[in-house]
């Protein structure tokens, strides 16, 4: 496959901060122009505790939007990740306000007041392959099953809500000294570190930037990673290099779907997949099918037609 170059391509860039954003209520209606005036598509969270989300758009715009960011003191240092590819990821601008950027659900833990350790992506290697740390994918359990670092621990979550009792559970600060975690873009394992430091743990690591910045630093042939990595827009998953995926996405559940899954008997496009045909209530079908449709007479006309997901089973797909 031909790619234009990157000067060309649609720029996808996963960005956040933990930063006290007083007036985070203010900020909503000028963030948002600048992103509409710019074309810049995707959704943005704002909340006291700071900021995140992903966006796309053109070269020009994605850098209008991180100058206007970061002519804000508070967030001169964005972390931002950069990809590209060629086909829209998102289809609306909507920025958000909500009690928290990444939603864990425990009062008090504050990554603006104490973190884990950072570990750079080139470090990381020699982290997990220590016998004495435990290793934690704090991502949700349909993340972890198309690809993780080998060793680390799933914890079977539905949503970063179920990671504190998750951990309450299942681990002893007393007896695991030393523990690192990781995630997509790094944001949950700022909250999580700040979280498990307040729980007792004494030596809490965590991989700076996720694994998207490790896919982008660490060499393939030297990766411990194993599989794909889910990233939450319509690329589904990114590889090595941050190259787009083999995985498509079910949008009536939001599993990442194989092309060994595309090929069952229950897989119907835009309606089921093998993870949830038998679960599925008639009206959702019902309801799935006729976006399926829609979105084939949108694609018959070469117009635009947002991807037919359910909104009440993605309404927390950006925060988990």
């Amino acid at each position: 496959m031909t790619h234009s170059s990157d000067s060309q391509r649609i720029v996808v860039v996963a960005l956040y901060k933990f930063v006290t954003l007083e007036d985070y209520e203010a900020l909503r209606e000028p963030l948002r122009q600048v992103m509409l005036d710019n074309d810049v598509k995707g959704t943005l969270l704002l909340a006291e505790e700071g900021i995140n989300g992903t966006v796309a758009g053109p070269r020009e715009g994605i850098d209008a939007l991180l100058a206007w960011l970061q002519a804000d003191p508070r967030l001169v240092d964005i972390d931002h990740k950069e990809s590209y590819c060629d086909i829209p990821p998102f289809y609306r601008t909507k920025v958000k306000l909500k009690r928290e950027i990444v939603t864990l659900g425990v009062e008090d833990v504050d990554p603006n007041r104490r973190v884990g350790t950072y570990v750079e992506p080139e470090d990381w290697n020699e982290v997990i392959s220590d016998p004495e740390v435990l290793v934690i994918d704090t991502r949700n359990d349909y993340e972890v099953a198309i690809g993780s670092f080998a060793g680390a621990v799933d914890p079977k979550t539905k949503s970063f809500r179920e990671f504190p009792d998750y951990v309450r559970q299942h681990y002893d600060p007393t007896r695991h000294k030393k523990v690192a975690m990781f995630c997509t873009g790094g944001i949950r394992c700022e909250k999580a570190s700040s979280f498990m430091l307040d729980e007792g743990f004494e030596e809490v690591y965590h991989l700076k930037g996720g694994v998207l910045n490790y896919l982008e630093k660490v060499p393939e042939e030297k990766s411990l990673w194993r599989g794909e990595c889910f990233v939450f827009d319509n690329r589904v998953t990114v590889r090595h290099d941050l190259r787009e995926g083999e995985y498509d996405q079910c949008h009536a559940c939001r599993m990442p779907i194989s092309a060994e899954d595309q090929r069952s008997e229950y897989y119907e496009p835009g309606v089921s997949c093998p993870h949830c045909w038998d679960s599925l209530p008639e009206k959702t079908r019902a309801g799935a099918r006729e976006r399926q449709k829609q979105i084939e007479l949108a694609k018959a006309r070469g117009e635009p037609h947002p991807i037919g997901r359910d909104p009440r089973l993605m309404k927390e797909q950006a925060e988990s």
